[in-house]
């Protein structure tokens, strides 16, 4: 009876298992008979950009991938920019239509956007933007537009940034779950949280500064492309002047009030006075692939670009993971290159591990032994952030870059207060004296928390040492600037902290230039798994994920990131080089 049973149960298996592969087999198929010459650009054509999904850095799939663009739940903006670029220079393309509402993407990411629209326009073609409902950052992005336009019903948040942390000393003394800590810093506010009740003089200052940096930025380009004095927008701002369509077009934020059909009436107006011909609209998305097969930059020099994004962990590193695995296999590969004149480093990271920040700051220093290393930061390059990109010769970074936050420190859990309460008595017994690892469930001794404070103070030290040696300042200097503070972009470069406010071709540029070279194309890595391999990987962990999107639906998102963020420093492993807070910017 056994042998039928898993006999049957074998057969099943073994069905359903072909069964997947054909329909993978299908889809495989399908796409790689659907490549570029399946995106027909007509003529007349209006290029209309709706970011509908977050947008990293860089994706990693590769040109070659038939799955690109399938299986991915972000888009890469180098990608877009490259799009827009491509459309910048085809006759077929007259102009581009911002739809957008809710853009998933850093201040940094929108501030990229801007200036490559901001190029289109240059070439004479027109940009159009249309909102139901302008966040900040929508609206920051649409202001680059020739018009700007509303829904009659619509809204506008036009108020200036803010940023809220949460606390939780009072929640840990109720529970008796609690975060034992050990910081080097005065800034260094990431555990702030578990040790007061209230922000702190120091940490108020320094995000009331670093947001206010953001925004002034912010009101520069609003202010160069809308026509608007930044002290009106100051005004609009406190009075909340665009809280109906009404007010913001009698401010100048937009040009006019429109239902939809009204505001693709008015491109299909202008463009038939030109051509006489329909307009047809083009996905960016659609786009893109057409536009990945165009390369702008060519020639047997290369520059490599190395992007760098996500929490940095201990290990092989992914998409939105740096380990120093994939990282110091990119750079290595890059180093002994011989096609490959210099490098240049994309970070957008909070930080994290402070042992795995300094293995691949290492390697970064025996790649600037062979060839010139230019860093551009992209949202943020804050901690371990910035330590992976201390060593480089030349450092970019944006305006809104957020950067800095030299300090270390480190987390343990300890649940002793719980755990007497509900009976439990936890006994150790080793044979030296210190051979008893830590438990949670007693408290911290004295000589653990001196072992971890020591090992926060050398990690400090190093930090500042490789900060030091890489700006070419002293100890004195670097720690004046350091104890976990956070800067802008702006700020980092008036502080010595980067060399230029620039985009990452701006860095693409300059390596170009270090090295001699003229002519040259881009080498992008590292290569990550792909579309197929990681839908493959996500089928089979569909259960986990499931149960995680029904978490989030039944708490709510703000309550969700709570939790995840909460998570993601209890799971936290040895001493951290991390960004002191999280800051969304609405």
């Amino acid at each position: 009876m056994n042998f039928l049973r898993n006999f049957l149960a074998s057969i099943l298996g073994t069905l359903f298992a072909f069964g997947i592969l054909f329909v993978m087999f299908l889809v495989l198929v399908s796409l790689l008979g659907s490549g570029e010459d399946a995106v027909v650009v007509k003529d007349n054509s209006v290029l209309e950009i709706q970011l509908q999904r977050p947008i990293s850095d860089y994706t990693g799939s590769g040109e070659a991938d038939p799955f690109s663009g399938i299986f991915e739940e972000s888009q890469g903006l180098d990608e877009i920019l490259h799009a827009i670029k491509v459309a910048k220079n085809d006759k077929r393309i007259k102009g581009i239509s911002i739809n957008n509402n809710f853009i998933l993407a850093g201040l940094s990411q929108t501030q990229s956007l801007r200036k490559v629209l901001k190029d289109f326009k240059a070439s004479g073609k027109f940009v159009y933007a249309y909102g139901d409902f302008y966040s900040q950052k929508d609206y920051y992005l649409a202001s680059v537009a020739d018009s700007v336009f509303l829904n009659p019903v619509g809204v506008m948040d036009f108020k200036g940034l803010s940023s809220e942390v949460l606390y939780y000393k009072d929640l840990q003394e109720k529970t008796g779950i609690k975060m034992e800590v050990v910081r080097h810093g005065k800034y260094k506010s990431a555990v702030e949280p578990y040790l007061e009740n209230e922000m702190s003089d120091a940490n108020r200052t320094q995000i009331k500064e670093l947001i206010q940096s953001l925004w002034n930025s912010m009101l520069s380009d609003i202010s160069e492309d809308r026509g608007i004095a930044e002290q009106d927008l100051n005004v609009i701002a406190d009075t909340l002047g665009a809280r109906l369509p009404k007010y913001a077009k009698e401010n100048g934020l937009i040009d006019n009030i429109l239902f939809y059909d009204e505001y693709e009436g008015t491109i299909a107006s202008m463009l038939s006075a030109e051509e006489n011909k329909d307009v047809n609209y083009i996905a960016l998305d659609d786009y893109a692939k057409y536009a990945n097969g165009k390369k702008l930059k060519a020639g047997s020099d290369k520059i490599a670009v190395i992007f760098a994004q996500g929490e940095i962990l201990y290990g092989e590193g992914g998409p939105d993971i740096i380990g120093q695995g994939l990282i110091n296999e990119a750079l290595i590969k890059a180093k002994e290159d011989d096609g490959v004149k210099a490098i240049v480093l994309r970070v957008n990271s909070p930080g994290g591990s402070a042992l795995t920040s300094d293995i691949i700051w290492r390697e970064v220093e025996l790649a600037k032994e062979k060839k010139p290393v230019v860093v551009s930061m992209g949202d943020v390059a804050a901690s371990g952030g910035y330590y992976i990109a201390a060593g480089a010769d030349k450092i970019f970074a944006e305006p809104t870059t957020i950067t800095g936050s030299i300090g270390v420190f480190g987390t343990v859990p300890n649940i002793n207060g719980l755990a007497t309460d509900i009976g439990i008595n936890a006994e150790q017994v080793g044979t030296n004296k210190n051979s008893v690892d830590y438990s949670l469930f007693e408290p911290m001794s004295d000589s653990f928390r001196n072992q971890v404070q020591e090992s926060i103070e050398v990690t400090y030290n190093t930090f500042l040492s490789r900060v030091a040696a890489g700006r070419n300042i002293s100890m004195a200097e670097a720690d004046s600037v350091a104890q976990g503070r956070v800067w802008s972009g702006v700020d980092a470069r008036r502080l010595g902290l980067v060399d230029e406010l620039g985009t990452l071709e701006d860095a693409i540029s300059e390596a170009a230039n270090m090295a001699g070279v003229e002519t040259y194309g881009v080498k992008k890595f590292p290569r990550y798994k792909s579309g197929f391999e990681r839908f493959m990987e996500d089928f089979s962990g569909a259960s986990a994920k499931t149960k995680d999107n029904l978490i989030r639906e039944e708490i709510g998102d703000k309550a969700y990131n709570v939790l995840k963020e909460v998570q993601s420093i209890m799971n936290q492993k040895g001493v951290q080089a991390r960004m002191p807070f999280t800051l969304n910017i609405n």
